[in-house]
């Protein structure tokens, strides 16, 4: 095993940026996910490698991911008792997916990502009406917790880009629950989720804790705000938030794997 700390460091003014950065990933993810979209390049630009980026980007996420369920908790939104069982369904299924990382490449799922974000955005945006009001559920139990806490939950252990968009929308169309509704439940699975990779990333070494914490922080307040934001404005505010993140994590994810093509396509050398 490594060692179970590694040392970097970074300047006062970087860490400030960071900070921010993460108040802003913080608030976006609250509402549509995908703040990791920011605060991944950003640990990378700050000198850290990919693997330690990974790690200490849980570490901080983790604190968005528990300002929101507790705040939607405390609100009443969310009853904990009766998510008992999908929380451990999504503990199992994060904690496997980030051991499995470990020892396969996840080449593949990297190629078929952007299709499957880019769906979301086109679902949420072709049907205006999808998560408006309660519907009938579709599944109870066990199954559910399997599709929306164990598959999703894997997902976030082993990759994690929109996972909290793919919790939002398995709780708006099996379970019937309104958008708003829907997005403060799959904040609870995601912190989940969330704890789960982080504590197979902590056996690794690679979390760095010192700049992990300091993001921890601005997450938490950025959390905190955008889950307001979603108990007030609700539909209107994260429908057109999910589309637009989900376009935008696309159109990255597609650059990630094949800027080099894109840029030749379009005459860029």
């Amino acid at each position: 095993m490594e060692n179970f700390v590694e040392i970097f460091m970074v300047s006062p003014l970087v860490l400030v940026t960071l900070f921010f950065i993460a108040l802003v990933a913080g608030f976006i993810d609250s509402l549509a996910g995908g703040g990791g979209l920011l605060t991944i390049p950003a640990l990378m630009a700050a000198g850290m490698s990919p693997a330690q980026a990974l790690a200490t980007n849980k570490l901080q996420a983790c604190g968005g991911s528990i300002s929101a369920s507790f705040y939607f908790v405390r609100r009443k939104v969310v009853n904990l008792a009766d998510q008992k069982l999908n929380i451990l369904m999504t503990f199992i299924g994060s904690t496997s997916g980030a051991l499995l990382v470990q020892h396969v490449q996840s080449e593949i799922l990297r190629q078929i990502l952007p299709l499957l974000v880019i769906g979301i955005g086109l679902y949420f945006l072709l049907m205006p009406k999808l998560g408006e009001n309660d519907r009938q559920r579709r599944l109870h139990g066990l199954p559910f917790a399997l599709v929306a806490g164990g598959c999703v939950g894997f997902y976030d252990g082993f990759f994690g880009p929109a996972a909290g968009s793919f919790y939002a929308l398995a709780f708006v169309t099996l379970a019937g629950f309104n958008l708003a509704k829907s997005t403060a439940h799959a904040k609870v699975l995601n912190a989940t989720s969330n704890i789960g990779g982080l504590l197979l990333f902590m056996l690794g070494g690679k979390v760095i804790w010192a700049t992990g914490f300091v993001m921890m922080a601005g997450q938490f307040l950025g959390a905190r705000m955008g889950s307001r934001l979603v108990l007030s404005k609700g539909q209107s505010l994260i429908r057109p938030m999910i589309v637009v993140v989900s376009a935008v994590m696309s159109a990255k994810l597609l650059y990630d794997s094949h800027g080099a093509e894109i840029l030749q396509w379009l005459g860029i050398n």
